[in-house]
């Protein structure tokens, strides 16, 4: 996916935001956003406006100092996932497909994203969970994507947020641990989940983990370290998790799910849904007619 103009406005206001959460110097806010702006007027735009962004978070980090702004933000919807968990598991083990409960529940944890200035309260996590069991899914329906999962001989299962691998975690579970290898952020970015997020979600105990070995967000191939290219090319499919992947995975030749909601315009016009939809968007996927 490439970036489009109204990309570039998301990221100066979202540059302008973290550089206030890293530091209160004044002179440092002024010189994050001019070095931002200068990225940003000779940026490529037929990158993805993800992988634009991870240079911002260099800048930032360079100049404001701080390693982890989302640190204590992760840890919280963390928490909040965790403590949501065993009532989460009691409804899918009353549901009457248990398989589509544990799909709408992977899409509504997508809604812990505080990327593109976004600010998520709990309330908001929980308002999206009982939604997620009520809203339509655009794309392909969850029967439909079972399909290809029950198929599949071995899967890499690309994450996105801390709190949201925690609802992940529930439909692993329903996929069969054994033929997933779960994916996470190779360094602190937004609030991405990374590996002590895996570890803190019970998911380094279920599933093997690897991280994609660079310092951004999403997981554009040709960026990522080996471990995860090879996982990539050797997996049956991919499930890839949030905007952030679908904005780096979307031209990737692999047999690919994407699970997200789509919180942003740009997103949602480039997959062809409804702004704020829950999306299952497939590619590169094998059709038996017969």
């Amino acid at each position: 996916m490439h970036t489009t103009l109204d990309c570039l406005d998301c990221l100066v206001r979202q540059s302008l935001r973290v550089s206030r959460m890293v530091t209160d110097d004044r002179g440092a806010h002024q010189e994050i956003m001019h070095r931002v702006l200068v990225h940003l007027s000779g940026a490529d735009l037929s990158r993805s406006p993800t992988e634009i962004s991870s240079t911002i978070y260099r800048i930032i980090h360079e100049v404001g100092g701080s390693v982890d702004p989302y640190e204590e933000i992760k840890r919280r919807f963390n928490d909040l996932a965790l403590d949501m968990l065993p009532g989460l598991e009691r409804r899918l083990a009353a549901a009457a497909d248990p398989w589509d409960a544990a799909v709408r529940l992977a899409l509504a944890g997508n809604i812990i994203d505080f990327g593109g200035g976004r600010d998520v309260k709990a309330r908001d996590v929980l308002e999206t969970v009982e939604a997620s069991f009520l809203d339509p899914i655009s794309g392909m329906s969850p029967a439909d994507a079972r399909l290809h999962v029950d198929r599949a001989g071995s899967i890499l299962y690309v994450g996105d947020n801390a709190g949201e691998i925690v609802f992940d975690r529930l439909l692993v579970e329903r996929i069969g641990p054994e033929k997933i290898t779960f994916v996470v952020r190779g360094s602190p970015i937004i609030n991405d989940a990374t590996i002590s997020d895996a570890r803190a979600a019970g998911l380094t105990d279920l599933v093997r983990v690897i991280d994609t070995g660079w310092d951004g967000p999403g997981a554009p191939p040709h960026r990522c370290g080996p471990a995860f290219t090879e996982a990539l090319e050797t997996a049956s499919l991919v499930i890839a998790k949030g905007q952030g992947n679908y904005e780096t995975m979307s031209e990737v030749t692999r047999p690919i799910l994407f699970l997200l909601r789509a919180k942003c315009p740009v997103v949602a016009d480039h997959i062809g849904v409804a702004h704020g939809a829950m999306v299952i968007s497939g590619r590169n996927l094998h059709v038996d007619r017969t």
